[in-house]
C-alpha cells in the first residue's frame, strides 16, 4: 500500500484496519443479527454447492462446512458495516456504527488468515457483485489479496460505468494451436481473430455479474448497470453460479469459492494500474472481449488449472504490432498476475480521466481517433505516448500538497 500515491493522485486517505476486527466483532456480536439471520437464510435457499475436489482425508464434514457458511456470512455483514458502517448495531457500539465511509477496500487473506480461517471469497464476490438478499443495489469494490492497484483499477471503472467489476488473475494464455491439440476444437470468431485466448480466473472473487446470463433489450448478455438489475437477473445470476469447498491445497480453513463460466460474447476492457520504482503510476488498457467456448472444451482447459473458480475466457482486440500483436503479447506486457475487468469498451473514457489525474497510460489499444487528451499535451512533442509520459510528469499529481 502506497499511502502517498493514493493521497497525492486521488486525492483520498488510506485506513488499514487488522482483521483481527473481523474476529473481533463476531465473538463480541457487533453485528445486526437480523441482517445475519436474513443473510445466511438467503444464502441456503440461493447460493448452490458446487463440488469438492478435496481428498477424503482432509475433507470436511457437512456440519463443519455448515460452521464455514455462518462464519462466511459474517464476514460479508462485518466487512460491509466496517466499509459503509450500519446505524442498526447493537446499542454501545456507536464508533462502530460510523464505519470508515469506504469508497473501495480490499482483503489480505492468505495465507496467514486462510490457512486457519474460511477465505474471504463469499464476500469478496457478493460484495462486488449488483446485488444481495435485499434485492438490487450498487457494487461496492473490494478486492482479493488486497490488491490495492487492481482494487483502484476496479474502482476507477466503477465510477465510470456504474457496473460491476470482474477481478481476475491473469492466468494462462491458449494458442489457436494448444486448444487444438489438447481439445480437438478449432478457435473461432474473436479468439481466432486475435491469436488466443486469456483466462481469466481467480479464487471466487469474481462479481457474479460477469457470468453474462443477464441480456439487454436486444438479447445481447450484458453486465448492467446496477439500477437496471431485476429480481430475474438476480435469479439468473444465482442460478448460473456454484460455490464449491475451497481447496485445501490453498484454503486450509475452507470456505467455499464461487464458480460460473461466463457463456457469452461481451465487450470488455480489462485494465491494470502499475506503480513502477522511479516513474510512478502508469495504466494499461485492453479493450477486447469475452469469448463463449462450448463447455466441452471449456471444462477440458479448466481442468488443466482450478475447475472450481470462475472462468472468463479473453480475446483482446489485437493489432498486429508491438504488445497487441496476438493475444500473447498481450499477456506477456502485462504488468502483474491481476487484471480488473469492466463491461464495454471504455478505453477512451479512462485515457481521459488519466490524464486528468496525472497518470500516463503507458499500453492500450483504443483506436487514435477515440482518443482525447488537453490541448496542453500538444506542447509536449509529437509521440502520444511519449507526450502523455511528459505532460504527466511536468504537471504532477493533481491532488499533491507542497
Amino acid at each position: 500500500m502506497d499511502q502517498d500515491f493514493v493521497e497525492s493522485y486521488l486525492g483520498m486517505r488510506v485506513e488499514s484496519v487488522d482483521e483481527v476486527e473481523i474476529l473481533r466483532r463476531m465473538e463480541e456480536g457487533i453485528y445486526n443479527e437480523e441482517e445475519y439471520q436474513k443473510a445466511l437464510a438467503w444464502t441456503k435457499e440461493h447460493c448452490k454447492m458446487g463440488r469438492d475436489d478435496n481428498p477424503d482425508f482432509v475433507r470436511f464434514s457437512d456440519e463443519e462446512k455448515e460452521k464455514q457458511w455462518e462464519f462466511t456470512v459474517k464476514m460479508y455483514c462485518i466487512i460491509k458495516d466496517l466499509m459503509a458502517g450500519n446505524k442498526d448495531l447493537p446499542e454501545g457500539f456507536e464508533e462502530e456504527m460510523v464505519g470508515h465511509n469506504a469508497i473501495a477496500g480490499g482483503f489480505q487473506g492468505q495465507r496467514q488468515w486462510t490457512d486457519h480461517w474460511p477465505n474471504c471469497d463469499y464476500p469478496e464476490a457478493l460484495l462486488s457483485s449488483t446485488f444481495y438478499y435485499q434485492g438490487a443495489r450498487e457494487p461496492y469494490t473490494l478486492a482479493t489479496e488486497n490488491d490495492v492497484l487492481n482494487g483502484l483499477g476496479m474502482l476507477f471503472m466503477r465510477l465510470l460505468t456504474h457496473r460491476a467489476q470482474i477481478f481476475a488473475d491473469v492466468r494462462t494464455f491458449w494458442s489457436p494451436e494448444a486448444t487444438k491439440r489438447v481439445t480437438g476444437y478449432d478457435l473461432e470468431g474473436k479468439a481466432k481473430e486475435n491469436g488466443g485466448i486469456i483466462h481469466l480466473l481467480n479464487s471466487g472473487a469474481a462479481c457474479l455479474d460477469a457470468c453474462g446470463e443477464c441480456k439487454d433489450e436486444n438479447g445481447n448478455a450484458v453486465m448492467k448497470k446496477w439500477w437496471e438489475v431485476t429480481d430475474e437477473d438476480i435469479k439468473k445470476m444465482t442460478d448460473a453460479t456454484v460455490w464449491c469447498e475451497a481447496g485445501f491445497d490453498n484454503f486450509r480453513g475452507g470456505g467455499f469459492s464461487s464458480h460460473f463460466t461466463t457463456r457469452a460474447e461481451m465487450p470488455v476492457t480489462m485494465i491494470r494500474l502499475n506503480l513502477v520504482k522511479g516513474l510512478g503510476p502508469v495504466l494499461q488498457i485492453a479493450e477486447g472481449w469475452t469469448v463463449h467456448l462450448p463447455d466441452e472444451v471449456s471444462d477440458v482447459l479448466m481442468e488443466r488449472t482450478n475447475p472450481t473458480w470462475p472462468c472468463t475466457w479473453f480475446a483482446p482486440r489485437c493489432t498486429g504490432e508491438g504488445a497487441f500483436k496476438t493475444a500473447y503479447d498481450v499477456m506477456n506486457n502485462w504488468g502483474a498476475n491481476h487484471g480488473a475487468i469492466s463491461y464495454g469498451h471504455i478505453g477512451a473514457d479512462l485515457i481521459t480521466m488519466c490524464s486528468m489525474l496525472r497518470i500516463p497510460v503507458s499500453m492500450h489499444n483504443v483506436p487514435e481517433e477515440q482518443i482525447f487528451r488537453p490541448a496542453a499535451w500538444n506542447a509536449f512533442g509529437m509521440d502520444k505516448e511519449g507526450q502523455d509520459y511528459r505532460a504527466c510528469a511536468a504537471y504532477g499529481p493533481m491532488y499533491k500538497n507542497i
